[in-house]
């Protein structure tokens, strides 16, 4: 499988990432974790003058450019030979965060961003999706909190300095995306404790029939 999460700021994907891989891998399956922007050499170099406050002031199109650049090598280079392993492939963001940064963030033109898609991956898509959903407010305080100490001038904390009307559209993206896929996308309220946000997610995929290793 090709699973993903999405979400907000601080909406507590890195944590459940982990403790999906673990729970995985406790079940047999061979895991492989990436990220986006990211993955490989050549895309981790993009994902620096993407998400770091230094990285450049791009304009809409060339950073949407950027970002399926990066996700082309990705998903070529890395995604692609896992899952033909056998692997399953759990990634931090993809396709979704561009629509909702770019396209309902920053007002970017979904149709342009739906061409930029199909010419750069084409239709190729997760298997399952889970956005994790929280109040903005809540989520950039917990953002806040995990950015605290880091003082090295290059924090990747550019779309968090965005203000809260970027936020709100931001979210508003995801409950759309989620409502548009409903086969492949599942909205997960982050606000819960985390055991049981983890629960929520080994359901749905014990409900989907998700492979036991």
């Amino acid at each position: 499988m090709f699973i993903t999460f999405e979400g907000g700021e601080g909406a507590g994907k890195t944590t459940q990432i982990n403790l999906l891989k673990n729970y995985l891998k406790a079940k047999g399956q061979d895991v492989v974790l990436t990220r986006e922007p990211g993955g490989t050499p050549e895309a981790e170099r993009i994902r620096d003058l993407l998400v770091r406050r230094d990285g450049g002031n791009w304009t809409p199109t060339a950073e949407a450019l950027l970002f399926f650049t990066a996700r082309h090598m990705h998903v070529e280079s890395l995604i692609k030979p896992a899952l033909n392993d056998g692997k399953t492939v759990i990634c931090d963001r993809f396709t979704d965060s561009t629509i909702a940064y770019q396209g309902y963030g920053h007002g970017f033109d979904l149709s342009i961003l739906d061409q930029i898609q199909r010419l750069s991956i084409g239709d190729f898509a997760p298997s399952k999706t889970f956005i994790l959903d929280i109040d903005v407010k809540d989520g950039l305080m917990r953002a806040g909190k995990r950015m605290e100490g880091d003082d090295d001038g290059s924090t990747e904390d550019r779309f968090e300095r965005m203000n809260l009307s970027f936020h709100e559209n931001l979210r508003r993206g995801f409950l759309e995306l989620a409502k548009k896929h409903p086969d492949r996308c599942v909205l997960i309220n982050a606000a819960q404790p985390v055991d049981d946000v983890h629960a929520a997610i080994v359901e749905s995929l014990e409900n989907d029939g998700s492979p036991q290793g």
